[in-house]
């Protein structure tokens, strides 16, 4: 962006995490930790499934409850290592979620979604395991590219 500016400056340590990002195996291959925690839930909020992706778009949907995480103390450069991993079509924006005063972080999905929601136990059951792999393959690579 711009004058070196990220999308993610001034969100503080907070991310609202919703999909693979609460579980532990993609955080430790990505960030190398998992961030302490605590099991939150956004009101009027939907995770969906999305075609032909392992991973879901939250998107707004009044009446629904999208459970979650807020993960907590991420660091900028966790921030940045989080952010590249994230798809263009989502947007960085700033939600309630129940039992946290201010509004947390989270990316919001700006694309086409399905009518089916992501379901966290179907994805650890049947995709977990490779996802956290591939995830594992990103960070060397992008670390490469990075010539770090």
């Amino acid at each position: 962006m711009a004058n070196g500016m990220t999308r993610f400056e001034g969100v503080g340590g907070r991310l609202f995490v919703y999909g693979t990002l609460q579980f532990a195996p993609v955080l430790d291959e990505l960030i190398g930790r998992t961030p302490d925690y605590a099991v939150a839930v956004a009101r009027d909020w939907r995770a969906a499934t999305l075609a032909g992706r392992l991973y879901p778009g939250l998107v707004p949907e009044p009446g629904r409850m999208a459970a979650g995480l807020v993960l907590d103390g991420l660091t900028p450069a966790e921030w940045h290592i989080i952010d590249a991993f994230e798809d263009d079509e989502y947007e960085l924006r700033t939600i309630e979620v129940i039992g946290h005063p201010d509004p947390v972080p989270t990316y919001v999905w700006t694309a086409e979604v399905t009518r089916n929601d992501w379901v966290a136990e179907t994805f650890a059951t049947d995709h977990l395991e490779r996802y956290a792999q591939r995830c594992a393959r990103w960070r060397r690579e992008t670390a490469r590219d990075a010539g770090q």
